[in-house]
């Protein structure tokens, strides 16, 4: 036996004090958290009948009729029509105490809304699995550690799954696709206030193994609103919400992938060296920083 291959096995050694069904609880949530990071990294075609359906419903969500629909290729090939569209600083803007005259643009609501609908779900995980006893610790932070290790060490499976789950997939579709390719695209100016259709699975994977694995009970509303979300991860790339029209990209065609070195929770990253990464149906590869 190598020695890497020693040190993963002593990793997965499950220690006397952690409970079977924690590390049950783990082990699925695993599986679970597979799935979106395959969503969030999948190169096969929208389907574009089932995105389009899912973004009229946001758009009636915030009480718009639905949308024109412009699909394009690849972000680059958005640029030319993202004319009129906010950028961040002006939605910052409409959550100041001195708002701006007028009707705030479809993006602040949806941007409003996703942050209410956060919320309603945070508040809706509720299990007795999740915390460990009111006295543990008293406030002092959990350590960071392998996830059959934390568990023996006692820190609360709630912990575990939020870095296991939540910022393990954050870590790889946030931080190792969509913030690079955006950086990509920021020699041509500032761009407008975007959502990353699959790539938002980091957020959306969580509260979905929340809820399969029984820690969450969320209201039939917000269920239906976290619903939308994830049919759209499951559908499209990157999209544009303009009061008339939107814009939606193409999955992308090819995406080359690597561990995040040290990682304990199956992180990657676009694969550095050689040919660019990330290739979009038009032929577009982002000039990625190396």
């Amino acid at each position: 036996m190598t020695a890497p291959v020693r040190h993963q096995a002593a990793r997965d050694v499950i220690p006397a004090t952690t409970s079977d069904s924690a590390v049950e609880h783990w082990h699925a949530a695993v599986e679970i958290r597979r799935e979106w990071l395959d969503q969030g990294l999948s190169t096969a075609p929208a389907d574009r009948a089932g995105a389009e359906d899912r973004l009229a419903a946001v758009y009636a969500r915030h009480s718009r009729p639905r949308p024109r629909f412009r699909w394009v290729e690849s972000p680059r090939q958005a640029l030319p029509l993202l004319a009129g569209l906010p950028t961040h600083d002006v939605l910052q803007r409409w959550v100041m105490s001195r708002r701006p005259p007028g009707t705030p643009p479809l993006a602040s609501d949806i941007a409003a809304g996703l942050s209410r609908l956060r919320g309603a779900l945070d508040d809706g995980v509720s299990h007795p699995d999740l915390d460990p006893p009111r006295s543990a610790r008293k406030g002092k932070p959990w350590p960071v550690l392998p996830p059959i290790e934390a568990l023996g060490a006692g820190v609360p499976l709630r912990e575990v799954l939020r870095q296991g789950v939540r910022d393990a997939l954050r870590t790889s579709l946030a931080d190792g696709f969509y913030l690079p390719v955006r950086g990509a695209l920021a020699t041509y100016g500032r761009l407008p206030v975007a959502w990353y259709g699959q790539q938002e699975a980091h957020w959306i994977g969580y509260y979905d193994m929340l809820r399969r694995l029984g820690f969450a009970r969320y209201g039939s509303a917000d269920a239906d609103h976290l619903d939308d979300w994830a049919v759209l991860a499951r559908s499209c790339g990157w999209w544009w919400p303009g009061e008339d029209v939107c814009l939606v990209v193409e999955r992308p065609a090819v995406v080359a992938t690597e561990p995040v070195a040290g990682s304990w929770h199956g992180q990657v990253r676009l694969r550095q060296g050689g040919a660019g990464p990330v290739e979009y149906r038009d032929g577009w590869r982002p000039p990625l920083n190396r």
